[in-house]
């Protein structure tokens, strides 16, 4: 048996164990996956589960969704893609009836308010806290870039079961990465 799967094993039977895990996965670039559970999962109080499709595993980005209620403006996101004169691109964000709120992190979640998961091909690059990001590094070739609105306790918000989230194809030419 491999060396990643031995580790893997050893830590999923000690998660199990201690019953504080969600999963366990190898992301693409080699990275060990940890998914620890603060919550049960598609209970009540936390919504529905979902999942980014294209993620290599269903450890990565799985987590809880709040649905927005009933009579409350529904939140928006719409992602736009500019290149930047110097080299990579600018990511601007605009949000609608949804605050950026870094400042409260760790308090109870609201679903009109919180922060943004950045996904490049279905994995998880960073959380934004604003409207801006710059983005570099990608590889020539086609990416998924997407950005969806959660809470500060990192439930994604969705409507009708549908996550609140908006993607852009970003193709990457060979010269764009020498700049």
């Amino acid at each position: 048996m491999n060396r990643k799967l031995l580790v893997m094993a050893a830590v999923f039977a000690t998660l199990t164990a201690l019953g504080v895990h969600k999963g366990v996965g190898w992301s693409r670039t080699g990275q060990l996956n940890l998914l620890l559970a603060h919550e049960t999962p598609g209970s009540p109080e936390h919504g529905a589960e979902h999942h980014h499709p294209g993620s290599t595993t269903d450890a990565e980005h799985h987590h809880s969704a709040i649905e927005i209620p009933a009579g409350q403006p529904l939140p928006t996101v719409d992602l736009t893609v500019h290149p930047d004169p110097m080299r990579g691109w600018n990511l601007e964000v605009q949000v609608a009836n949804f605050e950026f709120a870094p400042e409260e992190l760790g308090q109870a979640s609201r679903p009109t308010a919180g922060h943004a998961h950045l996904y490049i091909n279905g994995e998880k690059i960073t959380r934004l806290y604003g409207t801006w990001y710059y983005l570099d590094g990608l590889a020539p070739g086609r990416h998924n870039v997407t950005v969806s609105l959660n809470t500060n306790g990192h439930e994604a918000l969705a409507h009708n079961g549908v996550p609140i989230e908006d993607s852009e194809i970003l193709e990457v030419a060979v010269n764009d990465t020498l700049k």
